[in-house]
Protein backbone atom coordinates (compact mmCIF):
# COMPACT_ATOMS: atom_id res chain seq x y z
CA UNK A 1 0.00 0.00 0.00
CA UNK A 2 2.87 2.40 0.63
CA UNK A 3 3.82 2.04 -3.05
CA UNK A 4 0.36 3.01 -4.23
CA UNK A 5 -0.21 6.35 -5.91
CA UNK A 6 -3.59 7.91 -6.56
CA UNK A 7 -3.63 10.00 -9.71
CA UNK A 8 -6.50 11.63 -11.54
CA UNK A 9 -7.04 8.25 -13.16
CA UNK A 10 -6.96 6.24 -9.94
CA UNK A 11 -4.25 4.33 -8.07
CA UNK A 12 -1.27 2.73 -9.70
CA UNK A 13 2.00 1.24 -8.53
CA UNK A 14 4.79 3.78 -8.47
CA UNK A 15 6.98 3.41 -11.58
CA UNK A 16 10.12 3.06 -9.50
CA UNK A 17 8.71 -0.08 -7.92
CA UNK A 18 7.09 -1.56 -11.03
CA UNK A 19 7.94 -5.18 -11.63
CA UNK A 20 10.16 -5.95 -14.59
CA UNK A 21 8.92 -8.35 -17.25
CA UNK A 22 10.74 -10.50 -19.76
CA UNK A 23 8.81 -10.68 -23.00
CA UNK A 24 10.99 -13.18 -24.89
CA UNK A 25 9.34 -16.26 -23.39
CA UNK A 26 5.91 -14.69 -23.69
CA UNK A 27 6.49 -14.04 -27.40
CA UNK A 28 7.33 -17.71 -27.93
CA UNK A 29 4.19 -18.75 -26.00
CA UNK A 30 2.10 -16.38 -28.12
CA UNK A 31 3.49 -17.89 -31.32
CA UNK A 32 2.85 -21.40 -30.03
CA UNK A 33 -0.70 -20.49 -29.07
CA UNK A 34 -1.39 -19.03 -32.49
CA UNK A 35 0.02 -22.11 -34.21
CA UNK A 36 -2.30 -24.34 -32.18
CA UNK A 37 -5.23 -22.22 -33.27
CA UNK A 38 -6.01 -20.58 -29.94
CA UNK A 39 -6.55 -17.21 -31.60
CA UNK A 40 -4.90 -13.84 -31.16
CA UNK A 41 -7.42 -12.42 -28.67
CA UNK A 42 -7.40 -15.50 -26.45
CA UNK A 43 -3.62 -15.88 -26.62
CA UNK A 44 -3.11 -12.26 -25.70
CA UNK A 45 -5.53 -12.63 -22.79
CA UNK A 46 -3.53 -15.61 -21.57
CA UNK A 47 -0.34 -13.57 -21.53
CA UNK A 48 -2.12 -10.69 -19.85
CA UNK A 49 -3.16 -12.96 -17.01
CA UNK A 50 0.51 -13.65 -16.29
CA UNK A 51 1.49 -10.02 -15.96
CA UNK A 52 1.45 -7.95 -12.80
CA UNK A 53 -0.56 -4.75 -12.82
CA UNK A 54 1.98 -2.17 -13.94
CA UNK A 55 1.66 1.26 -15.56
CA UNK A 56 4.03 0.00 -18.25
CA UNK A 57 1.20 -2.11 -19.62
CA UNK A 58 -1.64 0.35 -19.10
CA UNK A 59 -2.16 1.07 -22.79
CA UNK A 60 -1.01 -2.30 -24.12
CA UNK A 61 -3.48 -4.65 -22.49
CA UNK A 62 -6.66 -4.32 -24.52
CA UNK A 63 -9.26 -6.73 -25.77
CA UNK A 64 -12.65 -6.62 -27.41
CA UNK A 65 -14.72 -4.55 -25.03
CA UNK A 66 -12.22 -4.21 -22.16
CA UNK A 67 -8.89 -2.73 -21.16
CA UNK A 68 -7.23 -4.68 -18.38
CA UNK A 69 -5.43 -2.30 -16.05
CA UNK A 70 -4.76 -4.72 -13.20
CA UNK A 71 -4.82 -8.16 -14.83
CA UNK A 72 -3.44 -9.89 -11.72
CA UNK A 73 -6.86 -9.38 -10.06
CA UNK A 74 -8.50 -11.72 -12.58
CA UNK A 75 -7.63 -15.39 -12.96
CA UNK A 76 -6.86 -17.01 -16.29
CA UNK A 77 -10.15 -18.88 -16.11
CA UNK A 78 -12.02 -15.61 -15.99
CA UNK A 79 -10.27 -14.57 -19.19
CA UNK A 80 -9.97 -17.87 -21.01
CA UNK A 81 -13.07 -19.86 -20.20
CA UNK A 82 -15.57 -21.70 -22.28
CA UNK A 83 -18.44 -19.79 -23.89
CA UNK A 84 -20.88 -18.34 -21.40
CA UNK A 85 -23.74 -20.82 -21.79
CA UNK A 86 -21.82 -24.12 -21.23
CA UNK A 87 -19.85 -22.58 -18.35
CA UNK A 88 -23.08 -21.36 -16.80
CA UNK A 89 -24.59 -24.82 -16.89
CA UNK A 90 -21.49 -26.40 -15.38
CA UNK A 91 -20.89 -23.91 -12.62
CA UNK A 92 -24.37 -23.25 -11.25
CA UNK A 93 -26.74 -25.72 -9.68
CA UNK A 94 -30.23 -25.25 -8.33
CA UNK A 95 -29.00 -25.26 -4.74
CA UNK A 96 -26.80 -22.25 -5.38
CA UNK A 97 -23.50 -24.14 -5.30
CA UNK A 98 -20.72 -23.69 -7.83
CA UNK A 99 -18.88 -26.93 -7.31
CA UNK A 100 -16.56 -26.76 -10.32
CA UNK A 101 -15.38 -23.23 -9.62
CA UNK A 102 -12.83 -22.53 -6.87
CA UNK A 103 -14.04 -19.78 -4.49
CA UNK A 104 -11.52 -17.29 -5.86
CA UNK A 105 -13.04 -17.65 -9.35
CA UNK A 106 -16.67 -17.87 -8.29
CA UNK A 107 -18.34 -14.47 -8.53
CA UNK A 108 -21.04 -15.47 -6.03
CA UNK A 109 -18.80 -17.21 -3.48
CA UNK A 110 -18.34 -14.35 -1.03
CA UNK A 111 -17.38 -16.13 2.18
CA UNK A 112 -14.08 -14.18 2.20
CA UNK A 113 -16.16 -11.05 1.84
CA UNK A 114 -18.57 -11.64 4.69
CA UNK A 115 -17.57 -10.66 8.22
CA UNK A 116 -19.15 -13.82 9.59
CA UNK A 117 -16.78 -16.03 7.60
CA UNK A 118 -14.01 -13.87 6.15
CA UNK A 119 -11.28 -15.45 8.30
CA UNK A 120 -12.34 -19.02 7.47
CA UNK A 121 -10.88 -21.20 4.75
CA UNK A 122 -13.22 -20.56 1.77
CA UNK A 123 -13.16 -24.29 1.05
CA UNK A 124 -14.92 -24.83 4.39
CA UNK A 125 -17.99 -23.15 2.87
CA UNK A 126 -18.69 -25.25 -0.23
CA UNK A 127 -22.11 -23.66 -0.51
CA UNK A 128 -22.28 -19.87 -0.45
CA UNK A 129 -24.22 -17.88 0.39
CA UNK A 130 -25.61 -19.85 3.30
CA UNK A 131 -29.38 -19.99 3.43
CA UNK A 132 -29.41 -19.24 7.14
CA UNK A 133 -27.04 -16.73 8.69
CA UNK A 134 -25.20 -17.77 11.85
CA UNK A 135 -25.75 -14.32 13.32
CA UNK A 136 -29.42 -13.36 13.37
CA UNK A 137 -30.20 -9.73 14.01
CA UNK A 138 -33.75 -8.91 13.02
CA UNK A 139 -33.93 -6.18 10.42
CA UNK A 140 -35.69 -3.12 11.95
CA UNK A 141 -37.83 -2.89 8.81
CA UNK A 142 -39.36 -6.26 9.64
CA UNK A 143 -40.98 -4.66 12.70
CA UNK A 144 -41.70 -1.27 11.15
CA UNK A 145 -43.23 -2.62 7.94
CA UNK A 146 -45.03 -5.91 8.52
CA UNK A 147 -45.53 -7.83 5.32
CA UNK A 148 -42.53 -6.27 3.59
CA UNK A 149 -40.81 -8.58 1.13
CA UNK A 150 -37.24 -9.54 1.99
CA UNK A 151 -34.73 -11.31 -0.23
CA UNK A 152 -33.59 -14.87 0.32
CA UNK A 153 -29.97 -14.69 1.41
CA UNK A 154 -28.99 -17.06 -1.42
CA UNK A 155 -30.92 -15.19 -4.13
CA UNK A 156 -28.79 -14.83 -7.27
CA UNK A 157 -28.80 -13.18 -10.67
CA UNK A 158 -27.53 -15.08 -13.68
CA UNK A 159 -24.24 -13.87 -15.10
CA UNK A 160 -25.53 -14.49 -18.61
CA UNK A 161 -29.16 -14.51 -19.72
CA UNK A 162 -28.48 -15.32 -23.38
CA UNK A 163 -28.86 -18.63 -25.14
CA UNK A 164 -26.98 -19.35 -28.38
CA UNK A 165 -25.08 -16.11 -27.86
CA UNK A 166 -23.52 -14.81 -31.10
CA UNK A 167 -20.84 -12.99 -29.09
CA UNK A 168 -19.99 -15.73 -26.59
CA UNK A 169 -16.39 -15.92 -27.78
CA UNK A 170 -15.65 -12.31 -26.80
CA UNK A 171 -17.46 -12.20 -23.46
CA UNK A 172 -15.67 -12.48 -20.14
CA UNK A 173 -16.42 -15.47 -17.94
CA UNK A 174 -15.83 -13.52 -14.74
CA UNK A 175 -19.53 -13.71 -13.78
CA UNK A 176 -20.10 -17.33 -14.77
CA UNK A 177 -20.66 -18.16 -11.09
CA UNK A 178 -23.57 -15.68 -11.17
CA UNK A 179 -24.03 -12.81 -8.69
CA UNK A 180 -25.61 -12.55 -5.25
CA UNK A 181 -28.51 -10.15 -5.32
CA UNK A 182 -28.26 -7.05 -3.14
CA UNK A 183 -31.19 -5.44 -1.27
CA UNK A 184 -32.61 -6.10 2.20
CA UNK A 185 -32.86 -9.42 4.02
CA UNK A 186 -34.97 -10.19 7.08
CA UNK A 187 -31.93 -10.88 9.23
CA UNK A 188 -28.77 -8.80 9.16
CA UNK A 189 -25.26 -8.91 10.58
CA UNK A 190 -24.89 -5.57 12.35
CA UNK A 191 -26.78 -4.33 15.38
CA UNK A 192 -28.08 -0.95 14.13
CA UNK A 193 -27.58 0.69 17.52
CA UNK A 194 -23.87 -0.14 17.35
CA UNK A 195 -23.33 1.09 13.79
CA UNK A 196 -21.16 4.12 13.04
CA UNK A 197 -20.97 4.83 9.32
CA UNK A 198 -18.85 7.06 7.12
CA UNK A 199 -18.88 7.67 3.38
CA UNK A 200 -16.27 9.18 1.07
CA UNK A 201 -16.37 10.45 -2.54
CA UNK A 202 -13.12 10.11 -4.47
CA UNK A 203 -11.81 11.19 -7.86
CA UNK A 204 -13.49 13.73 -10.10
CA UNK A 205 -17.02 15.03 -10.01
CA UNK A 206 -19.92 13.15 -11.52
CA UNK A 207 -23.66 13.88 -11.67
CA UNK A 208 -25.42 11.99 -8.88
CA UNK A 209 -22.76 12.11 -6.16
CA UNK A 210 -25.06 14.09 -3.90
CA UNK A 211 -27.92 11.71 -4.71
CA UNK A 212 -25.79 8.79 -3.50
CA UNK A 213 -24.84 10.67 -0.32
CA UNK A 214 -28.49 11.50 0.32
CA UNK A 215 -29.64 7.94 -0.41
CA UNK A 216 -27.10 6.31 1.90
CA UNK A 217 -27.86 8.78 4.69
CA UNK A 218 -31.64 8.41 4.47
CA UNK A 219 -31.54 4.61 4.23
CA UNK A 220 -29.31 4.31 7.30
CA UNK A 221 -31.39 6.85 9.24
CA UNK A 222 -34.94 5.88 8.32
CA UNK A 223 -34.67 2.15 7.56
CA UNK A 224 -32.05 1.06 10.12
CA UNK A 225 -32.35 3.78 12.78
CA UNK A 226 -28.63 4.53 12.56
CA UNK A 227 -27.84 7.94 14.04
CA UNK A 228 -24.05 8.12 13.72
CA UNK A 229 -23.51 8.94 10.05
CA UNK A 230 -20.56 10.96 8.75
CA UNK A 231 -19.00 12.13 5.51
CA UNK A 232 -15.24 12.36 5.12
CA UNK A 233 -14.19 15.32 2.97
CA UNK A 234 -11.37 15.44 0.44
CA UNK A 235 -11.54 11.83 -0.71
CA UNK A 236 -9.23 9.34 0.99
CA UNK A 237 -7.34 12.28 2.50
CA UNK A 238 -10.21 12.73 4.94
CA UNK A 239 -9.77 9.15 6.17
CA UNK A 240 -5.98 8.99 6.34
CA UNK A 241 -5.72 12.41 8.00
CA UNK A 242 -9.09 13.09 9.67
CA UNK A 243 -7.53 15.77 11.89
CA UNK A 244 -6.74 17.88 8.81
CA UNK A 245 -10.01 17.43 6.93
CA UNK A 246 -13.50 18.24 8.11
CA UNK A 247 -15.77 15.32 8.97
CA UNK A 248 -19.37 16.25 8.25
CA UNK A 249 -22.15 14.89 10.43
CA UNK A 250 -24.98 13.78 8.14
CA UNK A 251 -28.69 13.47 8.77
CA UNK A 252 -31.90 13.87 6.71
CA UNK A 253 -31.97 17.61 7.38
CA UNK A 254 -28.44 18.12 6.02
CA UNK A 255 -29.03 16.10 2.84
CA UNK A 256 -32.64 17.12 2.17
CA UNK A 257 -31.99 19.25 -0.94
CA UNK A 258 -28.45 18.34 -1.98
CA UNK A 259 -29.62 16.25 -4.94
CA UNK A 260 -30.84 19.44 -6.60
CA UNK A 261 -27.31 20.59 -7.38
CA UNK A 262 -24.24 19.07 -9.01
CA UNK A 263 -20.93 18.25 -7.38
CA UNK A 264 -20.40 16.70 -3.96
CA UNK A 265 -20.99 18.24 -0.55
CA UNK A 266 -18.06 16.07 0.59
CA UNK A 267 -15.66 17.78 -1.82
CA UNK A 268 -14.45 14.83 -3.86
CA UNK A 269 -10.67 14.61 -3.76
CA UNK A 270 -7.73 12.68 -5.15
CA UNK A 271 -4.75 11.07 -3.47
CA UNK A 272 -4.24 10.45 0.23
CA UNK A 273 -4.67 6.68 0.18
CA UNK A 274 -2.72 4.83 2.85
CA UNK A 275 -4.39 1.57 3.92
CA UNK A 276 -2.71 1.13 7.34
CA UNK A 277 -3.33 4.78 8.24
CA UNK A 278 -6.96 4.62 7.17
CA UNK A 279 -7.56 1.41 9.12
CA UNK A 280 -6.03 3.04 12.18
CA UNK A 281 -8.26 6.09 11.76
CA UNK A 282 -11.38 3.99 11.28
CA UNK A 283 -10.56 1.99 14.39
CA UNK A 284 -9.93 5.10 16.48
CA UNK A 285 -13.16 6.69 15.25
CA UNK A 286 -15.14 3.49 15.92
CA UNK A 287 -16.30 3.24 12.30
CA UNK A 288 -17.70 -0.13 11.25
CA UNK A 289 -19.41 0.79 7.95
CA UNK A 290 -17.49 2.52 5.15
CA UNK A 291 -19.06 3.50 1.82
CA UNK A 292 -16.56 4.22 -0.96
CA UNK A 293 -17.93 6.17 -3.92
CA UNK A 294 -15.59 6.36 -6.90
CA UNK A 295 -14.25 4.79 -10.09
CA UNK A 296 -12.17 1.69 -10.74
CA UNK A 297 -9.11 3.29 -9.12
CA UNK A 298 -11.08 4.16 -6.00
CA UNK A 299 -12.52 0.65 -5.84
CA UNK A 300 -9.03 -0.83 -6.28
CA UNK A 301 -7.98 1.20 -3.25
CA UNK A 302 -11.12 -0.07 -1.48
CA UNK A 303 -10.04 -3.63 -2.26
CA UNK A 304 -6.59 -2.95 -0.79
CA UNK A 305 -8.24 -1.41 2.26
CA UNK A 306 -10.39 -4.53 2.68
CA UNK A 307 -7.28 -6.71 2.48
CA UNK A 308 -5.53 -4.58 5.11
CA UNK A 309 -8.55 -4.69 7.42
CA UNK A 310 -8.71 -8.46 6.98
CA UNK A 311 -5.01 -8.74 7.77
CA UNK A 312 -5.57 -6.72 10.95
CA UNK A 313 -8.80 -8.62 11.69
CA UNK A 314 -10.61 -5.30 11.85
CA UNK A 315 -14.34 -5.95 11.28
CA UNK A 316 -15.50 -3.20 8.93
CA UNK A 317 -18.02 -3.47 6.12
CA UNK A 318 -16.40 -1.74 3.14
CA UNK A 319 -18.91 -1.32 0.32
CA UNK A 320 -18.26 0.55 -2.91
CA UNK A 321 -20.58 2.38 -5.27
CA UNK A 322 -18.76 2.50 -8.64
CA UNK A 323 -18.67 5.93 -10.28
CA UNK A 324 -17.67 6.82 -13.83
CA UNK A 325 -19.00 9.50 -16.10
CA UNK A 326 -17.50 7.48 -18.98
CA UNK A 327 -19.59 4.39 -18.10
CA UNK A 328 -16.39 2.33 -18.32
CA UNK A 329 -16.81 0.23 -15.16
CA UNK A 330 -16.52 -3.47 -15.92
CA UNK A 331 -19.46 -5.88 -15.64
CA UNK A 332 -22.20 -3.46 -14.55
CA UNK A 333 -24.94 -2.31 -16.93
CA UNK A 334 -24.19 1.35 -16.43
CA UNK A 335 -22.75 3.75 -13.88
CA UNK A 336 -24.64 6.53 -12.15
CA UNK A 337 -24.20 9.97 -13.70
CA UNK A 338 -23.77 8.58 -17.20
CA UNK A 339 -27.31 9.32 -18.34
CA UNK A 340 -27.05 12.88 -17.00
CA UNK A 341 -23.76 13.40 -18.83
CA UNK A 342 -25.22 12.08 -22.07
CA UNK A 343 -28.18 14.45 -21.82
CA UNK A 344 -25.87 17.40 -21.22
CA UNK A 345 -23.58 16.32 -24.07
CA UNK A 346 -26.53 16.00 -26.45
CA UNK A 347 -27.40 19.65 -25.75
CA UNK A 348 -23.84 20.69 -26.66
CA UNK A 349 -24.09 18.69 -29.88
CA UNK A 350 -27.22 20.62 -30.77
CA UNK A 351 -25.20 23.82 -30.34
CA UNK A 352 -22.59 22.44 -32.71
CA UNK A 353 -25.31 21.57 -35.18
CA UNK A 354 -26.73 25.11 -35.06
CA UNK A 355 -23.30 26.57 -35.83
CA UNK A 356 -22.53 24.12 -38.63
CA UNK A 357 -25.93 24.27 -40.30
CA UNK A 358 -25.88 28.07 -40.27
CA UNK A 359 -22.77 28.21 -42.44
CA UNK A 360 -22.03 27.00 -45.95
CA UNK A 361 -19.81 23.96 -45.67
CA UNK A 362 -19.68 24.29 -41.91
CA UNK A 363 -18.36 21.42 -39.81
CA UNK A 364 -19.23 21.36 -36.10
CA UNK A 365 -16.73 19.46 -33.95
CA UNK A 366 -17.67 18.56 -30.37
CA UNK A 367 -15.09 16.93 -28.10
CA UNK A 368 -16.55 14.94 -25.22
CA UNK A 369 -15.17 13.06 -22.25
CA UNK A 370 -14.04 9.49 -22.85
CA UNK A 371 -10.37 8.81 -22.24
CA UNK A 372 -10.41 5.07 -22.85
CA UNK A 373 -14.05 4.41 -23.72
CA UNK A 374 -16.40 6.14 -26.13
CA UNK A 375 -19.73 5.47 -24.43
CA UNK A 376 -20.54 9.15 -23.81
CA UNK A 377 -19.74 10.09 -27.41
CA UNK A 378 -21.67 7.18 -28.92
CA UNK A 379 -24.75 7.58 -26.72
CA UNK A 380 -24.80 11.37 -27.11
CA UNK A 381 -24.59 10.93 -30.88
CA UNK A 382 -27.56 8.56 -30.78
CA UNK A 383 -29.50 10.82 -28.42
CA UNK A 384 -29.03 13.96 -30.53
CA UNK A 385 -29.61 12.22 -33.89
CA UNK A 386 -27.61 15.02 -35.52
CA UNK A 387 -24.15 13.48 -35.87
CA UNK A 388 -22.44 12.42 -39.09
CA UNK A 389 -19.23 11.02 -37.62
CA UNK A 390 -18.47 9.64 -34.15
CA UNK A 391 -14.85 8.95 -33.24
CA UNK A 392 -14.11 6.78 -30.20
CA UNK A 393 -10.92 5.35 -28.64
CA UNK A 394 -11.89 1.80 -29.56
CA UNK A 395 -11.81 2.42 -33.33
CA UNK A 396 -8.67 3.48 -35.17
CA UNK A 397 -9.09 5.84 -38.13
CA UNK A 398 -6.91 7.71 -40.63
CA UNK A 399 -7.28 11.37 -41.46
CA UNK A 400 -7.50 10.44 -45.13
CA UNK A 401 -10.68 8.47 -44.44
CA UNK A 402 -12.03 11.23 -42.20
CA UNK A 403 -11.46 13.91 -44.87
CA UNK A 404 -13.04 11.74 -47.53
CA UNK A 405 -16.15 11.24 -45.39
CA UNK A 406 -16.29 14.99 -44.63
CA UNK A 407 -16.23 15.76 -48.35
CA UNK A 408 -18.99 13.24 -49.05
CA UNK A 409 -21.26 14.59 -46.31
CA UNK A 410 -20.73 18.23 -47.30
CA UNK A 411 -21.51 17.37 -50.89
CA UNK A 412 -24.74 15.71 -49.81
CA UNK A 413 -26.08 18.07 -47.09
CA UNK A 414 -23.81 21.16 -47.08
CA UNK A 415 -22.87 20.87 -43.38
CA UNK A 416 -21.66 18.23 -40.92
CA UNK A 417 -21.39 17.45 -37.21
CA UNK A 418 -18.51 15.41 -35.72
CA UNK A 419 -18.37 14.08 -32.18
CA UNK A 420 -15.00 12.91 -30.88
CA UNK A 421 -14.12 11.31 -27.55
CA UNK A 422 -11.02 12.78 -25.90
CA UNK A 423 -9.16 9.46 -26.14
CA UNK A 424 -9.87 8.84 -29.83
CA UNK A 425 -7.15 8.98 -32.48
CA UNK A 426 -4.28 8.99 -30.03
CA UNK A 427 -2.02 7.41 -32.64
CA UNK A 428 -2.43 10.70 -34.54
CA UNK A 429 -1.59 12.96 -31.59
CA UNK A 430 0.59 10.77 -29.38
CA UNK A 431 2.73 12.77 -26.94
CA UNK A 432 5.02 9.92 -25.93
CA UNK A 433 4.90 11.26 -22.39
CA UNK A 434 3.90 9.76 -19.03
CA UNK A 435 2.66 11.56 -15.97
CA UNK A 436 4.07 11.13 -12.47
CA UNK A 437 2.15 7.91 -11.92
CA UNK A 438 3.06 6.29 -15.22
CA UNK A 439 -0.16 7.03 -17.08
CA UNK A 440 0.05 8.14 -20.70
CA UNK A 441 -0.39 11.87 -21.35
CA UNK A 442 -2.93 12.10 -24.15
CA UNK A 443 -2.71 14.54 -27.02
CA UNK A 444 -5.58 16.90 -27.88
CA UNK A 445 -7.46 15.16 -30.67
CA UNK A 446 -10.11 17.89 -30.78
CA UNK A 447 -7.66 20.68 -31.61
CA UNK A 448 -5.89 18.39 -34.09
CA UNK A 449 -9.15 17.68 -35.91
CA UNK A 450 -10.06 21.37 -35.95
CA UNK A 451 -6.74 22.48 -37.39
CA UNK A 452 -6.45 19.63 -39.88
CA UNK A 453 -9.98 20.02 -41.21
CA UNK A 454 -9.71 23.81 -41.38
CA UNK A 455 -6.67 23.38 -43.59
CA UNK A 456 -8.52 20.83 -45.69
CA UNK A 457 -11.71 22.90 -46.01
CA UNK A 458 -10.22 26.36 -46.59
CA UNK A 459 -9.69 25.91 -50.37
CA UNK A 460 -13.36 24.84 -50.64
CA UNK A 461 -14.67 27.79 -48.68
CA UNK A 462 -15.54 25.70 -45.63
CA UNK A 463 -14.62 25.97 -41.96
CA UNK A 464 -15.03 24.25 -38.59
CA UNK A 465 -16.78 25.29 -35.37
CA UNK A 466 -15.01 23.67 -32.44
CA UNK A 467 -16.72 23.19 -29.06
CA UNK A 468 -15.05 21.62 -26.03
CA UNK A 469 -17.52 21.54 -23.10
CA UNK A 470 -14.83 19.94 -20.94
CA UNK A 471 -16.05 19.69 -17.33
CA UNK A 472 -19.48 21.18 -18.05
CA UNK A 473 -21.12 17.80 -18.64
CA UNK A 474 -19.90 16.38 -15.33
CA UNK A 475 -20.92 19.31 -13.14
CA UNK A 476 -24.62 19.37 -14.07
CA UNK A 477 -27.34 18.33 -11.60
CA UNK A 478 -28.50 14.75 -11.87
CA UNK A 479 -31.48 14.02 -14.14
CA UNK A 480 -34.65 12.44 -12.65
CA UNK A 481 -34.04 8.94 -14.04
CA UNK A 482 -30.41 9.05 -12.96
CA UNK A 483 -31.48 10.15 -9.47
CA UNK A 484 -33.79 7.13 -9.22
CA UNK A 485 -30.89 4.88 -10.20
CA UNK A 486 -28.66 6.56 -7.60
CA UNK A 487 -31.29 5.92 -4.95
CA UNK A 488 -31.40 2.22 -5.88
CA UNK A 489 -27.61 1.95 -5.66
CA UNK A 490 -27.44 3.85 -2.37
CA UNK A 491 -30.17 1.78 -0.70
CA UNK A 492 -28.62 -1.48 -1.84
CA UNK A 493 -25.16 -0.39 -0.69
CA UNK A 494 -26.59 0.12 2.80
CA UNK A 495 -28.47 -3.20 2.76
CA UNK A 496 -25.29 -4.98 1.60
CA UNK A 497 -23.21 -3.43 4.39
CA UNK A 498 -25.82 -4.22 7.05
CA UNK A 499 -25.81 -7.84 5.87
CA UNK A 500 -22.11 -7.99 6.80
CA UNK A 501 -20.46 -7.96 3.39
CA UNK A 502 -17.12 -6.23 2.89
CA UNK A 503 -14.66 -5.64 0.06
CA UNK A 504 -17.53 -5.53 -2.40
CA UNK A 505 -19.36 -3.12 -4.69
CA UNK A 506 -22.97 -2.84 -5.79
CA UNK A 507 -24.01 -2.50 -9.41
CA UNK A 508 -26.76 -3.39 -11.84
CA UNK A 509 -26.53 -6.70 -13.69
CA UNK A 510 -29.46 -7.11 -16.13
CA UNK A 511 -31.02 -4.14 -14.27
CA UNK A 512 -30.95 -5.99 -10.92
CA UNK A 513 -28.63 -4.56 -8.26
CA UNK A 514 -26.05 -7.20 -7.32
CA UNK A 515 -23.04 -7.62 -5.05
CA UNK A 516 -19.67 -7.84 -6.84
CA UNK A 517 -16.18 -8.34 -5.49
CA UNK A 518 -14.35 -5.01 -5.60
CA UNK A 519 -11.37 -6.64 -7.26
CA UNK A 520 -13.55 -7.49 -10.27
CA UNK A 521 -14.56 -3.86 -10.66
CA UNK A 522 -10.93 -2.78 -10.18
CA UNK A 523 -9.39 -5.18 -12.70
CA UNK A 524 -9.82 -2.93 -15.72
CA UNK A 525 -12.14 -0.75 -17.75
CA UNK A 526 -15.07 -1.51 -19.99
CA UNK A 527 -14.89 -0.38 -23.58
CA UNK A 528 -17.26 -0.31 -26.52
CA UNK A 529 -17.39 -3.56 -28.42
CA UNK A 530 -17.25 -2.93 -32.15
CA UNK A 531 -19.78 -5.74 -32.57
CA UNK A 532 -22.14 -4.32 -29.95
CA UNK A 533 -25.64 -3.18 -30.79
CA UNK A 534 -24.86 0.27 -29.39
CA UNK A 535 -21.91 0.87 -31.68
CA UNK A 536 -23.50 -0.64 -34.75
CA UNK A 537 -26.60 1.51 -34.15
CA UNK A 538 -24.35 4.56 -33.88
CA UNK A 539 -22.61 3.68 -37.13
CA UNK A 540 -25.93 3.24 -38.92
CA UNK A 541 -27.46 6.37 -37.41
CA UNK A 542 -24.49 8.51 -38.46
CA UNK A 543 -24.23 6.85 -41.90
CA UNK A 544 -20.54 6.22 -41.29
CA UNK A 545 -18.54 4.36 -43.94
CA UNK A 546 -16.94 0.98 -43.34
CA UNK A 547 -13.49 2.57 -43.06
CA UNK A 548 -14.52 4.63 -40.02
CA UNK A 549 -16.77 2.13 -38.26
CA UNK A 550 -14.20 -0.40 -37.08
CA UNK A 551 -15.19 -2.90 -39.74
CA UNK A 552 -11.60 -3.20 -40.89
CA UNK A 553 -10.57 -4.16 -37.34
CA UNK A 554 -13.14 -6.94 -37.31
CA UNK A 555 -11.87 -8.22 -40.66
CA UNK A 556 -8.35 -8.48 -39.26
Amino acid sequence: PSELLLSDRGPSIAPSHAASHTMGADTKELAAALITGLGLGAAAAYLVAKMLASPAFENDVRGEGYMLRRPSLLSQKNLLGEPAEPSLRKSSDNDGTSAELPPSDDSSHLSEHHLGAWLDDPASHPCWPQKHSAKKVLNPMARARPGMNFLNTDEKVLGSILLNDSKASIRSNALRGNCIRANATEYIFWEPAKVKAVMVTCGGLCPGLNSIIKGVTNCLWHDYNVRKIYGATGGYNGLSAPDKYQMLELNPEVVREIHMKGGSILKAGRGGFDAPKICKSLQQLGINLLFVIGGDGTQFAGHLLYEEARRQRLPISIVGVPKSIDNDVLFVDRTFGFDSAVESAAEVIRNGWVEASSCEKGVGIVKLMGRDAGFVAAHAALASNLVDLCLVPEVKVTMEDVCEHVDDVLKRKKYMVIVVAEGAGQDLVATGEKDATGHTVYGDIGVYLRDTLNKHLKPQGGRTFYIDPSYIIRSVPVTPNDHIYCSRLANNAVHTAMRGYTGVCVGAIHNVICILKSKLIASGKKQIKVKSTTWQSCVQNCHMPHSLSGGAQLAR
